[in-house]
């Protein structure tokens, strides 16, 4: 009885945390200057399989924006999609392009099937004067087993940005 009742505990607790992973596709190649405004692409929408999720694009630009609103004097969301659009938008008002893309996007029933939400993004940073890349990140997160009905895959997104974008700052 003691090993079922360790076993359900064990279930339980594992289950009931979101887990986040990022692994840097470019280091930082030096830290982000807080005084430098930060305009924000807005991603394609995210799709998996023949499911497509028309507001992914827009929930990850506000949850950059929100990562970058507490370290930067000035951040805004752009409608562009990528480098060129964002340099054209504003090359000259701005010290730093941030262009998320959605690389995968699921957003399960978790309460019902047991299939977790899964989001992965690639977030690149570029400086606006070079439209040099300054850092890339991939960020992976899978939501916690038992969600009770609340969970999506947006909900993922601003703890692992909140870190990466902190760590592109000097403390």
């Amino acid at each position: 009885m003691r090993h079922l009742l360790a076993v359900i505990v064990f279930a339980l607790s594992t289950g009931c945390a979101a887990t986040y992973q990022h692994a840097d596709v470019s280091a930082p190649t030096a830290r982000l200057e807080r005084e430098k405004g930060v305009l924000i692409a807005t991603p394609k929408p995210g799709a998996y399989g023949k499911t497509e999720y028309p507001a992914s694009g827009d929930h990850v630009a506000v949850a950059t924006r929100s990562a970058f609103a507490r370290f930067a004097n000035r951040v805004d969301v752009s409608s562009c999609v990528d480098l060129p659009c964002l340099i054209t938008d504003g090359g000259d008002r701005y010290g730093y392009f941030a262009v998320p893309q959605i690389l995968h996007w699921e957003d399960r029933n978790t309460e019902w099937s047991g299939i977790p939400d899964r989001m992965e993004i690639k977030v690149t940073i570029f400086d606006a004067q070079t439209q040099n890349a300054i850092a890339s990140t991939v960020i992976t997160g899978k939501s916690k087993w038992m969600t009770l009905g609340g969970d999506h895959p947006q909900d993922l997104l601003p703890v692992p940005l909140t870190d990466y974008v902190s760590s592109l700052y000097s403390p």
